[in-house]
């Protein structure tokens, strides 16, 4: 009898399994064509993006994501082919979810900060940022889902994570159009204050890269125990900025030693790219 119930129980299990082969290679096949459908769309939905957008980031997150949307679609009908109750299957996932949360907190807080830059953007690829709390700079070369690439002016790579960058300040030096130089010198206080300024003003009036609008700032700021701090402050377009800056540095020094113009001390004060 025993014999005979065993022959019978593999004999049951043998039918199930040949009366399920034609749903599961249906849902082999299903499979297989959600994973074509998906790499097509992920390849129309990128081309589309890079022509619309110019930010490498969100096509990124866009693309990957209709791709992994498509693909659980289809598992998730492919498993209800061969009779396996998704409802279970997204109870557990969800339930695996929460618990992979909880362990990789600070990686999800990375994600999350990423998709803030990607959609509100504080800076784009090509702008130049420091960021208050490491007092990290540079030039952003690519912005992940967790993390945003700079290229230093000296060519480091530095690698930060999104969290780092959206809970401080951000100071964005290439946002605007224009910029500021601000040339702060400490002259004697027997120098020619009006001379001073004449020097100063017949270079930034020679340079086509100061903006007459808005107008440079030349004058005395401050007077201290031993010395003066003359300021001079002229705007130029943000591309100009450090070649304007290199320009008018020299030629302010070479005219000042024509004229006798001692610098007990200077403060030259510039940032960014």
């Amino acid at each position: 009898m025993k014999g005979i119930s065993e022959s019978t129980t593999i004999q049951a299990f043998l039918d199930a399994g040949i009366e399920k082969i034609p749903s599961l290679l249906y849902a082999i096949i299903f499979f297989l064509i959600g994973l074509t459908i998906a790499k097509i769309c992920r390849k129309a939905v990128s081309r589309v993006l890079k022509k619309y957008t110019n930010g490498k980031g969100i096509t990124n997150f866009i693309e990957y994501g209709v791709y992994i949307s498509i693909i659980v679609i289809a598992t998730l009908n492919s498993l209800d082919m061969i009779g396996v109750k998704t409802t279970s299957v997204v109870t557990i996932v969800g339930a695996a979810g929460f618990s992979v949360g909880l362990a990789f907190k600070e990686l999800l807080s990375n994600l999350s900060s990423g998709f803030i830059i990607l959609f509100f953007k504080p800076f784009e690829i090509g702008d130049y940022i420091q960021t208050s709390d490491t007092n990290v700079e540079g030039t952003v070369s690519d912005i992940q889902i967790f993390s945003t690439i700079l290229k230093t002016p000296d060519n480091k790579t530095i690698i930060i994570p999104n969290l780092q960058i959206t809970s401080n300040n951000i100071i964005n030096y290439t946002h605007q159009n224009i910029r500021r130089i601000d040339f702060v010198f400490n002259v004697e206080y027997n120098t020619d204050i009006n001379l001073l300024k004449k020097i100063v003003k017949d270079i930034f009036e020679e340079d086509k890269r100061i903006l007459k609008d808005p107008k440079p700032l030349i004058g005395i700021n401050s007077m201290g125990n031993n010395s003066m701090e003359f300021v001079s402050k002229p705007w130029v377009k943000t591309e100009d900025y450090w070649d304007a800056y290199y320009d008018l540095m020299e030629k302010i020094k070479n005219k000042f030693d024509e004229n006798n113009i001692v610098l007990p001390y200077v403060n030259v004060m510039v940032k960014g790219k």
